[in-house]
């Protein structure tokens, strides 16, 4: 997927904004403005090209999130999303030999272990689309937009030295991104999730999530003259958000 392609993408998920708006003019007016906080797990991994063995790589997320109700439009709850969070995401990999045996490292005697944590501020836009009870009771949710991520910093664990692998036993030899840093320290990409929320008029709103993000820029650069042509994100989220309402 070339750079045009990529931003092309991201352009056709932000109009998923622009219904949201125009609705006002036929649909039944809402102004309520919440504001609250939710955190989760993330489930993350990176699409890299050559291809690298990986694990999922499990790390904790949290933040702020503000929400703006604008129209019920038939039985549909039209709102727009979005949150500041930090995550902690990266990649584990899973390193076999090609019996799919761990691979012993000769100096250390152990099996080998890679993992990389990146630190991010991740922003996701969201058209929010919700049906069900509005004031009291349960909804049904679904919610899809632009997200882009801020690099924070990282840290890498491993269970040998760098410079010394075992590349005679590894059934895949990919270990160029082992010692690379981050070269493209913004990210961005598509995000989307399914969720139920319970509301109550004097609690608030409590939302449970399941929520994918697919990165459609690479951490590393992806020019012919680069080693990886893709090494991109993608998000698993569970994720639990409370907000309460500001305005009605």
């Amino acid at each position: 997927m070339n750079r045009t392609t990529r931003i092309l993408a991201v352009a056709l998920f932000m109009t998923l904004l622009i219904p949201v708006g125009t609705m006002a003019q036929v649909g039944e007016h809402r102004s309520v403005f919440s504001i609250g906080a939710g955190g989760g797990y993330v489930m993350s991994n990176v699409g890299f090209t050559p291809k690298v063995n990986q694990k999922m790589y499990g790390g904790m997320m949290g933040g702020l999130a503000f929400r703006y109700v604008c129209e019920k439009y038939f039985n549909t709850i039209c709102s727009v999303q979005a949150e500041v969070n930090y995550a902690k995401i990266g990649w584990k990999e899973d390193i076999l030999d090609l019996n799919d045996a761990p691979v012993i490292n000769p100096q250390t005697g152990a099996a080998e272990e890679y993992s990389r944590t990146i630190n991010y501020i991740q922003i996701p836009v969201f058209a929010h689309l919700a049906w069900g009870k509005e004031k009291k009771g349960m909804q049904f949710f679904f919610q899809a937009g632009p997200q882009v991520g801020i690099w924070l910093s990282e840290s890498t664990e491993a269970s040998y030295d760098l410079s010394a692998p075992n590349l005679q036993d590894r059934a895949n030899r990919t270990v160029a991104q082992e010692t690379m840093p981050v070269e493209n320290k913004f990210d961005y990409g598509i995000a989307a999730g399914l969720g139920m929320e319970y509301s109550h008029p004097k609690a608030g709103h409590l939302q449970l999530e399941g929520r994918y993000y697919y990165g459609l820029g690479n951490i590393y650069g992806d020019s012919k003259k680069d080693y990886f042509g893709k090494s991109n994100f993608g998000n698993i989220v569970v994720k639990l958000t409370y907000l309460f309402d500001l305005t009605k």
